[in-house]
């Protein structure tokens, strides 16, 4: 007999009449803490980061947005600076933008507590997203290079 298969994201392999259905699944991501402290890899994005608000999406190209969540008041927007200069929005608070390369599961528990209590050793405040693979940590610009640092003495 000569089978067809299709593939599918999700986790198994299952036969549908003359056809197998090969499901494969995302990685889920990291969720031991030890791991994840030890292999989280700051990368410094070059640039510089803000914080805007908005009402409308309309005018602004979605490609140049960084971020954004809705809120109630408005729409929040992390932007590079020169974009959020060149739309004329209003920012307070000019950032670095720091990446943990390490893949962590939306499910781990401790990674932002061990790195927010380390910046906050060092008097560094922090703005975390979350995302599907990665955290990404907004720092003042001016703390960039000690947060850096702070983040690479954790991981060892």
């Amino acid at each position: 007999m000569l089978y067809r298969a299709a593939i599918l994201p999700c986790d198994c392999f299952v036969p549908r009449n003359d056809m197998f259905l090969i499901y494969f699944c995302h990685m889920t991501g990291e969720t031991n803490l030890n791991t994840l402290l030890k292999n989280m890899t700051p990368v410094l994005n070059e640039g510089d980061y803000v914080y805007c608000t908005t009402t409308s999406l309309t005018n602004i190209n979605t490609d140049n947005i960084i971020a954004f969540f809705k809120e109630q008041e408005a729409i929040t927007l992390i932007l590079k600076k020169e974009t959020a200069d060149k739309l004329s929005l209003e920012y307070s608070y000019v950032a670095a933008w720091i990446t943990l390369t390490i893949h962590s599961s939306l499910e781990a528990t401790g990674l932002t507590a061990a790195f927010a209590t380390a910046l906050a050793k060092e008097n560094i405040s922090c703005n975390v997203v979350a995302a599907y693979y990665h955290d990404h940590i907004f720092v003042a610009k001016k703390d960039e290079e000690r947060a850096m640092e702070a983040l690479k003495q954790l991981s060892r």
